[in-house]
């Protein structure tokens, strides 16, 4: 139980980076569109991430409970989370097992920190320590986008080869010939639909797939989140189902380390 409740933090503290190496994009090129049709009706790269950027997503704190289902090669587990959003902020997410607290994170912007009780041991760092440890490029805003449903890099810089897959736009960033990034968004609303990161030459994959969106204040939030992981070592599933949602009340962020837990060093 303990490996899992720290995989389960781990999917809101480092957006699924145990399972799968994320190579961030620090490039600022212009957005291209590749096609070669000559369609001028036809929505570009640059006009479909122009309305992904017109939905709003304006909101101060959220509150969401959520139904957290964990499944692997060996084990399904069935959790209940508490997250709390000061949007920009900090994240704190409490993990409980038949209505008991078993772990808790807070996470920052320059910060990342969590405890789990069966082990009695707790976390304090950075995402640059933690981003060492995991060999995964982390920070706060991909951690804070995947729980909202906004894509977890900024789509206004990169390159972006776009199609029309299903009817959904695809968005194929190409910058990087081992690691690709896809981004579907609905041909309607424009909302993000599925975010994918693969390399194949390591045998791993990682989709995100969001599904009923709901109206908060003006903003779409998405009530189920599924994170699917493969890699060489088996398949990983976590699914978030969120049974409430409630913006811009005011919240408290509660967090400190119970007397007597040891701290995890990561070297």
């Amino acid at each position: 139980m303990n490996r899992f409740l720290v995989r389960v933090l781990f999917v809101f503290m480092v957006c699924v980076g145990s399972s799968l190496t994320l190579v961030s994009c620090k490039a600022k090129a212009k957005v291209v569109n590749e096609s070669k049709s000559t369609d001028t009706n036809r929505m570009t790269a640059e006009r479909i991430i122009k309305n992904y950027y017109a939905n709003k997503n304006d909101f101060n704190t959220l509150y969401i409970k959520s139904n957290v289902k964990y499944s692997d090669d060996k084990q399904t587990q069935n959790l209940t989370a508490e997250i709390k959003i000061k949007k920009n902020e900090q994240i704190l997410v409490s993990i409980r097992f038949l209505g008991i607290t078993m772990a808790k994170a807070l996470i920052t912007p320059t910060s990342v920190s969590y405890y789990e009780k069966l082990n009695a041991s707790y976390f304090e760092g950075d995402f640059s320590t933690l981003s060492k440890w995991l060999g995964t490029d982390l920070d706060f805003n991909k951690v804070q986008n995947i729980l909202v449903g906004q894509a977890m890099d900024d789509l206004t810089k990169g390159n972006y080869k776009d199609s029309l897959v299903d009817q959904t736009y695809r968005l194929e960033n190409i910058l990087n010939e081992n690691t690709k990034k896809y981004f579907f968004l609905d041909k309607d609303k424009f909302l993000l639909n599925k975010q994918e990161i693969t390399q194949s030459s390591e045998n791993r994959k990682i989709e995100v797939s969001y599904s009923d969106y709901k109206m908060y204040n003006e903003s779409p939030i998405p009530s189920d989140i599924a994170i699917n992981a493969e890699q060489e070592k088996g398949k990983t599933e976590i699914n978030l189902g969120y049974s409430t949602i409630t913006i811009n009340e005011e919240l408290t962020f509660p967090y400190s380390v119970p007397n007597g837990y040891k701290r995890i060093l990561i070297k």
